[in-house]
């Protein structure tokens, strides 16, 4: 059985590095066991990037680490370009490059959701295959 695209948020990573034993982490786990296919794009990593210093306490991660962290999630990933969308329901710009990745990879038969922690674009579930981990871990039996 093939593995399940997926494209994972920023929140989602974070929570995975910083909480190993939460519902993130086992998301990431089961990326790199191979039953799940993230796709990513480089606005998400770069905003993971950002954000991963913030969380030092958490994590342990030195600049070093975080380096060759996102340079290891950039190579187990599918990258794309997000789809340049601009959906008037997403106030926070930040938002609009997520959900154009969500986009381009159901486009490209890449992905077939996006899982996210992120109220505003859980909002949009109605129109868009978006899950909270907690759902998507459990609509897939723990992947």
């Amino acid at each position: 059985m093939p593995a399940l695209g997926t494209v994972l948020d920023t929140n989602v990573l974070l929570s995975g590095i910083a909480y190993p034993t939460s519902v993130p982490g086992k998301l990431i786990a089961a990326w790199k066991h191979g039953a799940l296919d993230v796709v990513l794009s480089e606005y998400i990593l770069v905003e993971l990037r950002r954000v991963l210093p913030k969380l030092a306490h958490r994590h342990g991660l030195g600049a070093n680490d975080i380096d060759d962290l996102i340079d290891t999630l950039s190579i187990m990933a599918e990258l794309i370009e997000p789809a340049a969308i601009d959906d008037p329901e997403l106030a926070d710009a930040n938002d609009q490059p997520v959900l154009g990745t969500l986009i381009a990879a159901l486009r490209s038969g890449q992905a077939q959701v996006l899982v996210t922690g992120d109220k505003a674009l859980l909002a949009l579930r109605d129109r868009y295959p978006i899950r909270t981990p907690a759902e998507f871990w459990a609509a897939h039996g723990g992947v």
